[in-house]
C-alpha cells in the first residue's frame, strides 16, 4: 500500500531522515517506535506532504506522492493525526468534524462517517457544540482522531496518539485504534510507550537518529532482547 524508499530529509542543513525504506501493507498496523529525535514524526510529516525530501520518493497505491501538496495526499487516502492534537480551539467539536471532510462530496457518505465516529466516540457527541479548546486531553485525541477520519483515509498516520493521557484513556484510545483497523483502515503508529504499540500492531520497525535500525513482527522485536534493552524497561 505505502512504500517509502531512501527518504533523506533536511531541517535547514541537519540531517533528520538518513535513507529511511519501509512498507506497509494493506490492513495492517505497522509501528515505529524510537527515542525522541529518532526522527519518527518527520517520517510522518514527510509522508503526509508537510514536508518534502531532498532524495528518494514515497509511493502510495502505486502513485508517487513525494512532490504532491498536503490536501492533495490527503484527497488520495492518507490522513494525520498530528502530536499534540492540534484541534481547532475556538471551533466547537461538531465544526471540528465537519472541517475534517472538507475536501468531500458525498453528502449521504459524510453523514455515515459522522455516525460511525460517534459510534467510537461517543463523548464525542456528548461534547459536539462545546469549543474544542474546552476539553479534556484525551477528548481532544478522541478530536483529532474523528477529524482525521472523517476524511474517509485509507492509511491513518497517529503521531503519539497517548500523550500525555491517564492510563485508562490510554487503553481506550488503542482499543479503539484496533476498531479502526477492523473496519478497514490502515494504520502507521508513531507511539513511546513501545509495550503497548507492539502488542496492537502487527510489525514495526525501530528509529534511530534518522535511520530504521531494526524491523519485524511485532512479536518477534518484543522478544529482541536489544529491543528490550532500549524500550520496553529492559524485562
Amino acid at each position: 500500500m505505502l512504500k517509502v524508499e531512501d527518504i533523506h530529509v533536511y531541517y535547514g542543513n541537519i540531517h533528520a531522515l538518513k535513507g529511511v525504506s519501509l512498507e506497509i501493507n494493506e490492513g495492517e498496523i505497522v509501528t515505529l517506535i524510537g527515542a525522541n529525535g529518532a526522527g519518527k514524526s518527520t517520517l510522518l510529516k514527510t509522508i503526509s506532504g508537510l514536508l518534502k525530501p531532498k532524495q528518494g520518493q514515497i509511493v502510495f497505491e502505486g502513485k508517487a506522492i513525494s512532490a504532491k501538496a498536503a490536501q492533495t495526499i490527503v484527497k488520495q487516502g492518507i490522513s494525520h493525526v498530528p502530536e499534540g492534537r492540534r484541534v481547532f480551539a475556538n471551533m466547537t467539536v461538531g465544526e471540528n468534524l465537519e472541517l475534517g471532510a472538507f475536501l468531500r462530496k458525498d453528502k449521504k457518505g459524510i453523514k455515515q462517517d459522522m455516525e460511525m465516529v460517534y459510534d467510537l466516540f461517543p463523548r464525542l457527541l456528548e461534547r459536539l457544540k462545546q469549543q474544542a479548546g474546552t476539553l479534556s486531553g484525551g477528548e481532544q485525541q478522541m478530536l483529532a482522531m474523528g477529524r482525521a477520519l472523517m476524511a474517509k483515509p485509507r492509511l491513518l498516520l497517529l503521531d503519539e496518539p497517548s500523550m500525555g493521557l491517564a492510563p485508562l484513556l490510554v487503553k481506550t484510545i488503542f482499543r479503539i485504534i484496533e476498531e479502526i483497523n477492523v473496519t478497514g483502515t490502515t494504520v502507521l503508529l508513531v507511539e513511546q510507550n513501545a509495550n503497548l504499540a507492539l502488542s496492537i500492531a502487527d510489525r514495526a520497525y525501530v528509529m534511530e537518529t534518522g535511520r530504521i535500525v531494526l524491523s519485524g513482527n511485532a512479536e518477534e522485536l518484543t522478544s529482541s532482547e536489544k529491543v528490550k534493552m532500549a524500550y520496553l524497561g529492559g524485562s
